[in-house]
């Protein structure tokens, strides 16, 4: 039992369940990140972009442990849902386009946990913990998502051209 009366199993197992998830989430981002910095790919602001996107997740899990703390919940990891670069094995279709494709569905893996946190808060009666959740995580998810949908639309029209790729990384801000 927790010093918290308001702090119930639920509450606490839903938010190490996201934890879970945020740094799955840092994980594949990381991964992707090693792709891009590769020499045969030289991809560099490719790669930052999602070096930097594994840092914010692995920030959002940070955050996640850091209120479950403040509640007098305890955190609970269970090992990271591997992670590999299979997305990447498709014809006809660019590299860069298909990790934004890959970025964009985890993206919404994340959102869609997000929202099953939020309903556990409203399902317990506490606003608090809603209100938390929306305040650091459910804005942010939704501009996120349309960051990567106009890049995503962006690649699109330049396909599979080298030079247009090349062009994308260089002017690519980060």
């Amino acid at each position: 039992m927790n010093q918290f009366n308001n702090w119930n199993t639920e509450c606490e197992n839903v938010i190490n369940e996201q934890i879970q998830l945020e740094y799955w989430a840092s994980y594949q981002y990381h991964m992707i990140w090693s792709y891009f910095d590769r020499n045969e790919v030289g991809m560099d602001n490719i790669a930052s972009f999602f070096k930097k996107n594994s840092a914010e997740e692995r920030d959002h899990a940070e955050k996640l442990m850091s209120y479950q703390n403040t509640r007098g919940g305890k955190v609970k990891l269970n090992g990271l849902t591997s992670v590999d670069l299979s997305y990447l094995d498709t014809d006809n279709r660019n590299d860069i386009l298909v990790s934004f494709e890959k970025a964009l569905e985890m993206e919404d893996i994340v959102y869609k946990s997000l929202l099953k946190v939020h309903k556990v808060s409203e399902d317990n009666s506490d606003p608090q913990f809603g209100d938390f959740i929306e305040g650091e995580f459910l804005k942010e998810q939704v501009y996120a998502m349309k960051e990567i949908s106009k890049y995503i639309s962006q690649l699109k029209l330049i396909n599979n051209d080298g030079y247009g790729l090349w062009s994308f990384d260089q002017n690519f801000k980060v």
